[in-house]
């Protein structure tokens, strides 16, 4: 029986001797996003968390950070507070990475400060809602050579880290068009009228960004993209808006994309196609062959090469290659999805962290999760597609 690489002991305590100290800044009592960051952070034992300000709402803020079996004193009121006081806590005892789950407004300040006060942040996508913020973030972590890790779970799948090493092995050969779409159906009933979502702040443009759906799910879809091909886009035609009457927010995007190197690809997301539920789907075709992959279906990936039968690879299956190997916890033929792509992120940062503090190099393959720069590259490409949107799909750079 095959096992994999993460029955080993656990790195971060064989180079620290212990946990890495993690304060958690949103995703207070009900939120999904914020029960994700936190089991993820668990998962391999790698953090324990210390502090919290869980909500903007003090008092709901302290009582989740006690259901956490946080002390009161460090159950925070606000972001900014939190971090004011734990830089000022004693070396031993203050917090040493900063876990962000704000609505999306909030990524930008409390990152590039918690990096100036001398934290690592992990950071919930997308990683900014303005160009600007984006830029402002980036130079932030280049002057401050902190570690910055953004939550673009999907990259975390063993699967998809496994189609990336293949196409970095030249398996495709020459990579000439691609396909990626994430569709959701959740926001496809008419009867919800404007102000009325469950999270309001997503239809306010100033707490969630200017574009809805290219914030909450395009942004994943674009890194999947780059993730797994390797390629940048130079530019892109696009069309975005609402296509359920009555709606003021995004909720459909499509787009042609010219990537590096003269490939092409086709992007499409929204959140109304009634009926389905989180299907992102990714196919990379080159000269000797293409892959398929579905989220849904995480446990497959398929290759069909040029004149050969096709082939399916699984999670700790035969064929599979050391950076997919690293991302899978368990025997083949056991399922892994959301929970630990989210995990191997949280992981792979904890390594680098970990790596740092103790004067030692990171593992290999620890570097593979989305940083500062891949956060840019997805705000430059929002960007990019509302530009092309507004001038009735004419092509436009995101890096203009």
């Amino acid at each position: 029986m095959s096992t994999s690489p993460n029955a080993s002991p656990n790195p971060v305590i064989a180079l620290l001797g212990r946990r890495l100290r993690l304060a958690v800044i949103g995703g207070g009592p009900g939120s999904f996003i914020g029960a994700m960051h936190r089991q993820a952070a668990r998962l391999d034992d790698g953090y324990e968390i210390v502090a919290a300000a869980l909500s903007s709402d003090p008092e709901r803020g302290l009582a989740g950070g006690l259901a956490l079996g946080l002390p009161r004193e460090r159950c925070y009121g606000s972001g900014s507070e939190l971090l004011k006081a734990e830089a000022a806590r004693g070396a031993d005892s203050k917090a040493e990475v900063i876990a962000i789950m704000t609505p999306n407004d909030g990524h930008a300040p409390l990152s590039i400060e918690a990096m100036q006060l001398g934290f690592d942040v992990i950071c919930d996508k997308p990683m900014t809602n303005t160009l600007a913020e984006a830029q402002a973030l980036y130079a932030a972590q280049q002057q401050t050579g902190r570690v910055f890790c953004l939550t673009h779970n999907y990259s975390g799948y063993p699967l998809v880290r496994q189609a990336r090493a293949m196409v970095e092995a030249g398996v495709l050969g020459t990579l000439r068009l691609m396909q990626v779409e994430y569709v959701q159906g959740g926001r496809a009933d008419e009867s919800v009228l404007p102000g009325q979502m469950k999270k309001r702040w997503k239809e306010d443009p100033a707490k969630a960004g200017p574009s809805l759906v290219m914030g909450d799910i395009g942004s994943h879809a674009h890194h999947l993209l780059r993730f797994v091909t390797g390629l940048e886009v130079d530019a892109v035609a696009a069309e975005i808006g609402p296509i359920v009457p009555g709606r003021t927010v995004d909720d459909y995007a499509g787009a042609l994309l010219r990537m590096q190197g003269g490939a092409r690809a086709m992007f499409w997301v929204t959140q109304t196609a009634a009926g389905v539920e989180n299907s992102l789907r990714i196919r990379i075709s080159g000269s000797k062959g293409t892959l398929e992959w579905l989220q849904e279906l995480p446990q497959e990936l398929w290759f069909k090469p040029l004149g050969a039968p096709q082939q399916k690879f699984t999670p700790n299956g035969p064929g599979t290659l050391p950076l997919a190997a690293r991302a899978c916890r368990i025997v083949a033929g056991h399922p892994e999805g959301f929970h630990e792509g989210f995990a191997n992120l949280y992981r792979d940062a904890a390594e680098t962290i970990a790596a740092r503090l103790a004067g030692a190099r990171p593992a290999p393959l620890a570097g593979c999760f989305p940083n500062a720069l891949d956060g840019l590259r997805g705000v430059e490409f929002i960007d990019a597609v509302m530009r092309s949107s507004r001038a009735d799909g004419a092509w436009v750079n995101p890096a203009a």
